[in-house]
């Protein structure tokens, strides 16, 4: 089977290798083509255009930053021309009003629309070994299962179009809220020169300890967000999409993370790991 794999970033390229090691034919095609320099050499096959990648494939896997990227690619008239008996699958980060919208573009054009997000990072993307959401019809996620299968051992259905990009945003927020709340009391022990492995102790035998706070306490200290797995600007993104869709309860908290991570990009830290709000917080 031939696959189209539009957006070749951080997690994209990875993805895009699992699919060409499984035996798959991956066309890819990124705005910025010498990112695909890597995959060619796996036998992966460039497409010039999204159109392109589109008509030579059955399945067209996105990796898009965001909607608005999905609307200029997949759904341009050259591209939406070649989407009939298609099936897309949208695998980036979105908001479930926006997964429902893509999905009635994509099925007016003739094709076939069904979302899997993914939880984890390039490690996971690597190894395979990524928690995988799926918003789709029971008879869609029988069909796909062993593409999906590809990212993550155990793809979970979730329910409909909606539901698996809902599920993504929710753990998200959660990494944002965290990794806030974390930056904070990290914030309070350094000011008080309170020995930081003595406070972690305390941290790691109580029912409040989660692993992320380990797995950035010495980009924290060290000050050092070089190098991410998850940039700064993408958190961001995704907590102002948690709060444009919590259009029915109370946001603040969330919204508050949401400054905070706009502080850190505002200080040049855009690009840098989301751990970066620990310099917004803590100065």
């Amino acid at each position: 089977m031939n696959i189209g794999f539009l957006g070749t970033g951080l997690m994209g390229t990875p993805m895009a290798q699992l699919l060409q090691s499984a035996g798959y034919q991956v066309y890819a095609w990124n705005r910025s083509a010498h990112k695909l320099e890597g995959l060619l050499a796996t036998g992966v096959k460039q497409a010039e255009t999204p159109a392109s990648a589109i008509a030579a494939s059955q399945l067209i896997i996105l990796m898009l930053t965001n909607a608005a990227a999905i609307e200029t690619t997949l759904l341009s008239p050259e591209a939406k021309a070649e989407l009939t008996g298609k099936t897309v699958l949208q695998m980036g980060t979105i908001a479930p009003q926006e997964s429902k919208a893509i999905a009635q573009a994509v099925q007016a054009a003739g094709g076939d629309y069904f979302e899997a997000p993914v939880l984890g990072s390039i490690p996971e993307a690597k190894a395979g070994t990524l928690i995988v959401m799926v918003g789709a019809t029971p008879e869609q996620f029988a069909q796909w299962r062993p593409i999906l299968a590809c990212f993550g051992p155990e793809p979970q259905l979730m329910g409909p179009v909606g539901a698996g990009s809902g599920v993504k945003l929710a753990m998200n927020q959660l990494i944002g809220t965290l990794t806030t709340a974390f930056s904070m009391s990290l914030g309070l022990v350094q000011q008080e020169s309170i020995d930081v492995e003595k406070f972690m102790a305390i941290v790691r035998q109580s029912a409040l300890y989660a692993p992320t706070f380990d797995k950035k306490l010495g980009r924290m200290c060290d000050r050092n967000f070089a190098n991410p797995n998850f940039p700064s600007k993408h958190l961001l993104k995704d907590m102002n999409l948690f709060v444009q869709a919590a259009d029915t309860f109370n946001a603040d908290v969330a919204k508050s993370v949401a400054h905070m991570v706009q502080q850190a990009v505002d200080k040049g830290l855009a690009d840098q790991d989301y751990s970066a709000v620990f310099a917004a917080v803590n100065e």
